[in-house]
Formats: C-alpha cells, sequence, structure tokens
C-alpha cells in the first residue's frame, strides 16, 4: 500500500464501538429487550449476536474474540446453560481461571475440557445459594483484564443478594470498568463503584433503548494518520462524543502531544495537525489498546516515548510487546524494556521503504501499523484481520487518498 499524495482531509467513517456494543447486547438479552442502534459491525458484536441469539446450541464458538469468551463464560453460566465454549487455538492460550474461579464461588460447575486455567470451558450447571441474604463477596485480581470485571458485574443483578467485587492490586483499564457500569444503569440497575470495590445491587434489569457511539479505539488510526500526513491535512470524524464512556478517548490527550489537535463538533470531532513534543511519558493501564498506534507514531516522528502500564499485552490476540518489538525494528526503532514494566520507544533513520508487516492474527497490528503509509510504501501481511473491530478500514483508506494491494 501507498499514499497518493498531496493532504489527507475530507470524512472517514468510524464502525461503532466494539466495546459498548458487546456490553449492551448482554444487558439486553438479560433485560429481556431494549432496541440497540448503531450496533458495530465488528465481527466480534456480529459474533455475539448471533451466539445470544442460538439458545440451544450445545457447542459456542467465541472463534478469538476475547471479550465474547469472558462475557460469554458468565452469561451462559447463570442462564444455566449446558454448553462446550470453546474458541480458536489463540483463543485457548488466553487465560480465563480468575473468572471460572471466581463464578464457582457463585455457584457455578465448570470444567476445564483441556488445559487448566484455559479455554475450553464446559459448562455443566448453575446453583447459586437463594438463602443468601447479603451480597456474595469476592475478591478479584485487577490486573489482569478488566474484563473479567465487567462480565461478573453484569450479571450481578441476578443474584439473590447482589454481589460485592473487591480488587485486588492495580486495576487496569478502570475507563472499560466505569461503562460497564454507566451501562447496567442505563438498563436500570444502581450499581456502585467504591474504588476498592464494586456493589452490585439486586435489582432487576429492564428494557432499554440504547444508541450506541462510534469507536474511539479506531478513531486512533485516523489520529496517527493526521500525525503522519503532509502539512496542512487535517480529517472529520462523525458519531463521537465529548462526553463519552469510552476510555480510548485518551487519545485526544495523548495526541494532542504528537502533533494533533482535536476540535469538538455537534456530531464528532475535526483533527488537525499542531506542534509536538520531542518526548513524551504515558501510562497505558486504562487504554490498553491505544499502545501500538501511539508507539508506532512516536517512532515515526522520532520522539522518545516512555509507556508504562502494558502488562496486559501479553495477553491480547498475540504478544502485543514482542509483536511491536519485531515490527519497529524493521524501519530503525526499537522498544526496549528498562527497569520493571517500563518500555521506551526510539528511533534513528527511521525508514519507509517497502517492508512488509506481520499482522500475528491481531487487528490492531496491521491498523497500528498502516498510517506508515503516508511516508513511504509498505506491505500489511493477512489486512483481513481488520473486520475483527474495523472492517471497513481499507475501504476508508482508499476513500481518503491511499493505494491498497
Amino acid at each position: 500500500m501507498r499514499w497518493l499524495g498531496g493532504q489527507l482531509g475530507g470524512t472517514a467513517q468510524l464502525p461503532a464501538s466494539k466495546s459498548e456494543s458487546n456490553r449492551a447486547l448482554i444487558l439486553q438479552a438479560l433485560a429481556g429487550g431494549g432496541q440497540l442502534d448503531n450496533l458495530s459491525d465488528a465481527n466480534d458484536t456480529q459474533l455475539m449476536r448471533r451466539l445470544l441469539a442460538e439458545p440451544n446450541a450445545e457447542v459456542v464458538d467465541a472463534e478469538d474474540a476475547g471479550t465474547v469468551m469472558r462475557f460469554l463464560t458468565a452469561y451462559l453460566t447463570v442462564t444455566d446453560r449446558r454448553v462446550l465454549l470453546t474458541g480458536t487455538p489463540r483463543a485457548q492460550e488466553r487465560p480465563i481461571g480468575i473468572l471460572v474461579d471466581a463464578l464457582r464461588q457463585l455457584g457455578a460447575t465448570i470444567e476445564y475440557a483441556a488445559n487448566q486455567g484455559y479455554p475450553p470451558l464446559r459448562l455443566q450447571g448453575w446453583q447459586p445459594d437463594l438463602t443468601a441474604t447479603e451480597p456474595v463477596e469476592l475478591s478479584v485480581r485487577g490486573d489482569i483484564s478488566s474484563q473479567y470485571i465487567s462480565a461478573l458485574m453484569m450479571i450481578g443483578p441476578t443474584l439473590p443478594a447482589g454481589l460485592r467485587i473487591r480488587l485486588t492490586g492495580k486495576v487496569g483499564s478502570r475507563p472499560y470498568i466505569r461503562m460497564t457500569q454507566s451501562l447496567m444503569q442505563h438498563f436500570g440497575n444502581n450499581c456502585r463503584d467504591l474504588g476498592a470495590a464494586i456493589e452490585v445491587r439486586p435489582q432487576p434489569y429492564h428494557p432499554a433503548d440504547y444508541t450506541i457511539e462510534s469507536d474511539w479505539s479506531a478513531a486512533s488510526y485516523w489520529y496517527a494518520m493526521v500525525a503522519l500526513a503532509p502539512p496542512g491535512s487535517e480529517i472529520t470524524l462523525p458519531g463521537l462524543r465529548q462526553q463519552s464512556w469510552q476510555g480510548d478517548q485518551a487519545i485526544v490527550g495523548i495526541m494532542a502531544q504528537l502533533g494533533v489537535a482535536t476540535e469538538f463538533l455537534t456530531d464528532g470531532v475535526r483533527l488537525t495537525q499542531c506542534p509536538s513534543q520531542p518526548s513524551v511519558s504515558q501510562d497505558f493501564s486504562d487504554c490498553p489498546d491505544l499502545a501500538q498506534t501511539v508507539a508506532v507514531v512516536a517512532a515515526a516522528k522520532g520522539t522518545v516515548l516512555e509507556m508504562t502500564g502494558l502488562e496486559s499485552l501479553r495477553i491480547k490476540e498475540t504478544d502485543r510487546i514482542a509483536a511491536l518489538q519485531n515490527e519497529l525494528a524493521k524501519f530503525g526503532a526499537s522498544l526496549t524494556e528498562e527497569g520493571a514494566e517500563r518500555f521506551y520507544v526510539r528511533s534513528s533513520n527511521f525508514q519507509v521503504d517497502g517492508q512488509t508487516i506481520e499482522t500475528y492474527h491481531d487487528h490492531r497490528m496491521a491498523m497500528a501499523f498502516a498510517p506508515l503509509a503516508l511516508l513511504g510504501p509498505l506491505a500489511v501481511q493477512a489486512p483481513g484481520v481488520v473486520r475483527k473491530s474495523y472492517p471497513q478500514f481499507w475501504a476508508e483508506l482508499e476513500k481518503a487518498g491511499f493505494e491498497i494491494g
């Protein structure tokens, strides 16, 4: 792929938020109704819709979707489904023991069909304590994946006396916990985030209508393109809200340091160029899905980037730290660990000249590196991986002035 020249401009269409969509689908199912508008067309969301619509399936395949696997583990448990829940080989390497242990404490019978602590899972029954008068209390580590916590939060109202989740250790991706809380409240449950604990009351959900916001994670790739585009470039992204529940809205502040200014419009944002900083320090604990995009932009611009809060990146679709190290090296950049969980991106003589990007079955690797085509020709292996979260990504790039292929 390559850039055909001139300034970047116009309007790019974003997918709806996958994170909001998948939570809303679970809550809609638990509430027994409600109209959801602007659902994501990402494969993860369409997969969630299909699986929720198949109540008699004996085998449920979550494919490579971590959110689907984790949310359905909890949902299928409390709806007393007897199924085998499985996924791709990579999905079977992503741990789920923390969630299974918690569900067992709540009354679930779950067995591992292969390796302890990992899918596939055999869900074999649900027997909560119907005599409970106090919320069931769980201690859950917060430093692995907030999706475990969100999965438990959403099923909490189905327990006879509710649920109290005590969070131990460093809690990553807290904005996603707040997103879950806000959507639960929209569907009628007064869940309370007390910082070190989350209290979920045994209030039944009620059907509610909701319109999904556009995806800030997807917007991050357009921020990267504006940062690397010729002077005078800008882009408009509709459907984004200034008051957003999505943690990846953090891209606004991060990219302000890397050369992109954000103007909020009535319906969306306009991105324009601004001066960038020679060095940036960023904690990605609350926005790990932005790490690849920001690392690539910093490397391309010669900005020294200090990165912390990357703990969860090793258990994503691939080991994203290793993948970044491999691919950045092809351009003359490095990602090095200097101290415990403290990483630095540095580059010298950064060049884009026909390199091939390996994507490691990871949609975000493809989209994080694609903006480098503004600086020279490159190839992206297995470009179809973007279907996981942004199926129209390549078509939108063609509209913007890239030659794909």
